[in-house]
């Protein structure tokens, strides 16, 4: 059974400790995402069709809206992640061009190998989370910014794309899409999201899919489910107000029982074993 170990969340994003022996179905998020191995068996991660193994010494990196998946092989034991979603506009506090961070060309690969002061700050953010008690939050920024300016200068192309000047948003091209993109995320409780949206758009479904596949390159899904997985971390890790059927309702379940697998099937643990764990901190 996969859980959550622990997760911080606050303005620079989520900081999670999973413990994970189930594979994920495949999801994409705004944020950029790196994966750490902390402890057991190596495994792999899927980032666009490509297989990238997680181990002591290399890690995953994953862009914003890049479809991935936990890769989980059948037959091997569990394995603890440290698991970073990170804010873009977090890292622009520091730097106004880590904002480049929220562009899905941002880091050039999907892995990298850990240096060993790489390693050593990944461990010490690792030891916090290990922690008794609360963490100060300006501790938790401090370690985890430590740790991710030094993986950008080693892994990510944020020096050629300041040069080149281009824009921080991955602005969709056509306007059908962006028309579809703001109906999807405006109706989370819709029952027939994607059909809706459609023909919202005046577009046929198979038309609107393609559509957006080609300018997005992901599908109309794979947003819609980040949007219901932002907003359900929304609620937990900060609101819990209501009801976690209230919250289903509200993201367009029809029982408890689909989005808890839903939920699961993202990140490995249930909404209420998730909410055990997490640390919210206040976002100014």
């Amino acid at each position: 059974m996969s859980v959550a170990q622990r997760v911080f969340h606050g303005n620079f994003g989520r900081v999670a400790l999973l413990n994970m022996n189930k594979p994920l179905v495949m999801h994409t998020h705004s944020e950029c995402h790196v994966l750490v191995k902390v402890a057991g068996d190596d495994t792999f991660f899927n980032v666009r069709g490509r297989q990238v193994p997680l181990t002591d010494r290399n890690a995953v990196l994953v862009n914003a809206w890049e479809p991935h998946y936990f890769d989980y092989q059948a037959g091997a034991g569990n394995t603890l992640i440290l698991a970073l979603y990170i804010e873009p506009a977090w890292l622009a506090t520091a730097q106004q061009s880590l904002a480049l961070s929220s562009r899905p060309d941002f880091f050039a690969q999907s892995s990298m190998e850990l240096s060993t002061q790489n390693r050593n700050l990944a461990d010490r953010l690792i030891a916090e989370m290990h922690s008794l008690g609360l963490v100060p939050q300006e501790r938790i920024e401090f370690y985890l910014f430590d740790l991710l300016i030094q993986l950008i200068e080693d892994s990510s192309q944020w020096r050629h794309l300041c040069r080149m000047g281009v824009r921080t948003a991955n602005e969709y091209r056509d306007a059908r899409v962006r028309k579809g993109t703001d109906y999807l995320l405006n109706h989370l409780d819709d029952l027939a999201p994607i059909d809706n949206a459609a023909k919202f758009c005046g577009l046929s479904r198979a038309h609107f899919y393609s559509l957006f596949r080609k300018d997005t390159g992901m599908t109309p899904n794979l947003l819609l489910n980040a949007a219901r997985m932002q907003r359900a971390f929304s609620w937990l890790d900060s609101e819990r107000s209501g009801t976690l059927g209230l919250l289903s309702e509200s993201l367009g379940f029809s029982e408890q029982g689909h989005f808890t697998r839903f939920f699961k099937h993202h990140i490995g643990a249930s909404p209420s074993q998730y909410q055990r764990v997490v640390d919210s901190y206040p976002h100014s």
